[in-house]
């Protein structure tokens, strides 16, 4: 799943407890403030340092993007994305702590912020607070000036799928295609509930979606494999063995298929 989460970002039963729904009344609705008009040559010099920053997080210069962080917070200590990108950095550095009190600040900061909120409730997520980081992500996603909304869908069901409930995820995994008919990780996961279900026919669908909008992965081709073994077609089971022969030869899943581990 981190592996998952990466290569999106370097762009996610209940156990008796009820899961937070995406509906009622929400506290806060603010516009995010990286788009909210600069005003003062603080926020513009503390804005173009997180906008840098950004762009080396996402290529993985962990250290280069926190200290860009850090020099937009210097800049202007009241500008929330430069606390939400250093609890981004710690979050991808796995030192928790210090990623909840940036978290917890830029929202401080910025109460209504949908980007804060996504970004702070996938962290819950992934580190056991998903009822918590639901609540973010659900405040996220309603928000109507958040223009990336598909990508707090798509976490919200990352989120569900960690607590075991498909029925749940499918429905949000679904509400980030609706936002955004492209998110291939939305397309991956609908295609693998409706495989564990049993609805070949469908999961076929959602990844022909998918390699038709983007390069295939490992694990998309692995399920292809599975997917067309079901159906019964050799023909095009064989040609998705050869892609993943030839693109992901070292990969766990082509590992998998050689030790014949289907299931």
């Amino acid at each position: 799943m981190k592996r998952a989460l990466s290569a999106v970002a370097l762009l996610l039963a209940l156990g008796g407890c009820a899961a937070p729904q995406f509906g009622g009344p929400m506290a806060s609705v603010e516009r995010p403030v990286s788009e909210q008009p600069v005003t003062t040559e603080a926020r513009r010099k503390a804005k173009v340092h997180v906008e840098l920053g950004q762009a080396y997080f996402q290529v993985g210069r962990f250290g280069v993007a926190l200290d860009e962080a850090k020099a937009a917070a210097t800049y202007d200590p009241g500008y929330a994305p430069a606390f939400q990108l250093m609890g981004l950095v710690h979050m991808f550095l796995e030192e928790n702590a210090v990623a909840v009190a940036n978290f917890e600040h830029a929202l401080k900061l910025a109460p209504g912020d949908p980007e804060i909120q996504n970004s702070y409730g996938w962290f819950l997520c992934s580190t056991g607070k998903e009822t918590a980081g639901l609540e973010q992500l659900s405040a996220a996603a309603r928000n109507p000036y958040y223009q990336s909304s598909t990508r707090a869908f798509a976490n919200a069901g990352l989120c569900q799928l960690r607590l075991k409930n498909d029925t749940a995820a499918e429905v949000l995994f679904q509400r980030a295609i609706d936002a955004d008919n492209g998110n291939l990780q939305a397309l991956y996961h609908l295609a693998a509930i409706k495989y564990r279900r049993g609805a070949y026919d469908l999961a076929k669908r959602y990844l022909a979606a998918l390699h038709q909008g983007g390069d295939p992965t490992a694990e998309s081709l692995w399920l292809a494999i599975r997917v067309e073994r079901k159906l019964g077609d050799r023909s095009a089971e064989a040609a998705f063995v050869q892609q993943l022969r030839r693109r992901f030869a070292g990969s766990p899943e082509y590992q998998a298929f050689l030790q014949g581990q289907y299931q």
